[in-house]
């Protein structure tokens, strides 16, 4: 089963569309406090709908303790300032992607734990920031998810 990270996420809408994504593929959500938010917050529940109830959501007081939680899993950062494009990665079952928050991405601090070829970057047109965090965190999902064949889809 893949795994989404989200680190210290601050923005409800883009949890909740999360944790929407996460129920319908099947995919493990971990996010790492602080949030910037409560997770019983209404523009969450708005945008997760009762997905929530059919969502594994797991919830770490810190980046250490949500490690731990992954053990041995191959863990990926994904972040703009990576070389390697998330098309150039072939995926396996339990693969975890991590994202940072939306208004920073990840510190370089914990990028710089990651090996260079498991930072990844999803292509843009030049000049362009970033995705939005749900959207990105979609586009990844779905392409490991593709790769594994759509196990588990009806």
């Amino acid at each position: 089963m893949l795994a989404i990270v989200l680190y210290r996420p601050q923005i409800p809408p883009n949890a909740g569309n999360v944790i929407r994504l996460a129920a319908n593929t099947g995919s493990r959500l971990h996010l790492v406090e602080p949030l910037g938010f409560a997770v019983d917050d209404r523009g969450l529940r708005r945008a997760g709908l009762d997905y929530r109830e059919m969502a594994e959501v797991r919830v770490h007081r810190g980046w250490d303790a949500c490690k731990r939680n992954l053990g041995k899993q191959r863990l990926f950062a994904v972040t703009t300032k990576a070389r390697k494009s998330v098309f150039e990665e072939q995926f396996h079952e339990d693969d975890v992607f991590v994202f940072g928050p939306e208004t920073e991405g990840l510190p370089q601090a914990m990028l710089e734990e990651f090996p260079e070829d498991r930072r990844l970057r999803l292509p843009m047109r030049p000049g362009n920031r970033s995705l939005n965090l749900s959207n990105a965190v979609a586009v990844v999902v779905y392409e490991a998810w593709r790769q594994l064949g759509f196990a588990a889809s009806g």
